[in-house]
């Protein structure tokens, strides 16, 4: 299996990282984005924008739209910073920011954790057999949904 591996930096690194990312794509790294980016990274699982709205909410001290997280979350999202689990509707943050990579995300249903695994052949080949029916993949989407290991000791 051809895994891509990375020296994956945590808290403040990971927020540089994040913020880094986001500069030199022309996009401001704003009080309310920062908030945001350390909130989804503090989640030990995918959150959905409510979870994140309620936790900024709190540390603020002062209410957040959700609509407006949706809004910060997509453009995490389309510049690489997080990444959508579809099938739990929620996000989780990229801990290699700027590194660019198709996911999949082994999702338990017990526990609801998300593990993110880069592997380039296996999402090569899903690319490869979108481009053989004529479709133009813009981001594959690979979840497995199961047991993690944790929950099935």
């Amino acid at each position: 299996m051809a895994n891509h591996h990375h020296q994956e930096p945590t808290g403040t690194k990971l927020a540089d990282a994040a913020r880094a990312t986001l500069e030199a794509r022309a996009e401001q790294w704003t009080p309310m984005r920062a908030a945001i980016f350390d909130a989804l990274s503090a989640e030990e699982k995918p959150a959905s924008a409510y979870d994140i709205a309620d936790t900024v909410s709190r540390n603020r001290g002062k209410r957040v739209a959700p609509n407006s997280v949706y809004r910060i979350l997509d453009l995490f999202v389309t510049n690489n910073i997080a990444m959508r689990v579809e099938s739990a509707n929620a996000y989780i943050a990229n801990a290699h920011p700027g590194c660019q990579h198709d996911c999949i995300f082994l999702v338990c249903r017990n526990c609801k954790a998300a593990t993110h695994v880069d592997d380039d052949k296996v999402t090569g080949d899903v690319r490869a057999v979108a481009a053989h029916e004529g479709f133009i993949a813009e981001r594959p989407v690979i979840e497995i949904l199961g047991t993690c290991a944790k929950c099935a000791a």
